[in-house]
């Protein structure tokens, strides 16, 4: 899923949006305004909005008016902590042509579930109500112009042609003033680097060897442990579907592969506790080496995840019971 062909029948995906329609909203502040002209500008507190799964009927609302681009992110992510600053600039750039609406997985489960999101960053958009899956994993900048600029002709092909007018630019420098005026972050260490490089090409080995590399030359380098980990599990999901690990998993319960495959994607969807307690639960049936690997999944997956996190550390202890 990584370019968007500019077709009407794009807007009939498999995506299912009706069930978040009529929500209590917590507002997003981005009216309907009905009666307004296609083409009017839509006033909006910000070109870059909070996404929920109680206020994302007020998304498609708004949808219909301006196209609406979707990152389904988790912080604790490397690879999507980066691709949601490089989606924060280009629609900055694009001067509200698209508003973006971030929406965190683990806390929107219906959401993650709807769009379908094995991994995080996963990108969709939203035309005129209808959903428009777009790619998922890191992309370049320049294929994501290209990206967005196939979506701007589908979003005018259905109709939806209106600008977005921010209150927060309004109020006082330009959104892309705004963002080139940021402090600059640090540059990445040269094997973090390459690894980003990498990844955002599609080429998850090589990340891992520049990511080992780095953990070789300093075994204490904890952003490279965690890359490792994030990268890893990015390429252990490559090229299976949903639906191909849910089947399995449910056809063989006893199945370690099976059952490490959907304990990744539990995680990748912001299922963290579900994905522990599957290999928790099945780790007393298993053999010595069949305990090993549950146990070095888990290690990596806490490193995923992030060894602070609460859930993380009730697993870690629920871990160590089993063990000794």
């Amino acid at each position: 899923m990584t370019n968007v062909p500019p077709s009407a029948a794009n807007l009939r995906g498999a995506v299912d949006l009706s069930s978040l329609v009529n929500r209590a909203n917590a507002p997003t502040g981005a009216p309907a305004q009905p009666g307004a002209p296609a083409g009017a500008p839509v006033q909006v507190p910000s070109l870059v909005l909070d996404g929920s799964d109680a206020n994302f009927g007020e998304v498609l609302e708004l949808s219909q008016r301006v196209p609406v681009l979707v990152d389904l992110y988790a912080d604790w992510a490397e690879q999507s902590t980066a691709m949601s600053a490089v989606l924060q600039s280009v629609v900055a750039g694009l001067r509200g042509r698209l508003v973006l609406v971030r929406v965190a997985v683990e806390s929107n489960p219906q959401l993650a579930q709807a769009f379908q999101a094995q991994s995080v960053p996963t990108v969709a958009a939203v035309i005129a109500g209808q959903p428009v899956p777009l790619f998922a994993g890191a992309i370049a900048e320049e294929q994501l112009l290209d990206i967005l600029e196939q979506l701007l002709q589908l979003a005018a092909q259905n109709g939806v042609t209106g600008s977005a007018v921010a209150a927060d630019a309004e109020a006082g420098a330009p959104a892309e003033d705004a963002a080139e005026s940021a402090p600059e972050e640090p540059p990445l260490p040269p094997h973090h680097a390459e690894a980003y490089e990498a990844i955002e090409r599609g080429d998850y080995p090589a990340a891992i060897g520049f990511y080992k590399t780095a953990i070789a030359q300093d075994p204490r380098d904890q952003l490279a442990v965690a890359g490792l980990a994030q990268v890893s599990l990015l390429h252990r999901l490559a090229g299976k579907s949903l639906e191909q690990i849910r089947s399995a998993a449910a056809a063989g319960p006893q199945d370690l592969d099976a059952q490490l495959d959907v304990a990744d994607l539990d995680l990748s969807g912001g299922h963290v506790a579900d994905a522990f307690d599957r290999l928790l639960t099945l780790f007393p049936t298993l053999d010595a080496d069949g305990k090993n690997r549950v146990r070095e999944r888990m290690l990596e997956l806490f490193e995923v995840v992030g060894t602070t996190d609460p859930v993380v550390i009730a697993a870690r202890q629920r871990l160590a019971m089993l063990l000794y």
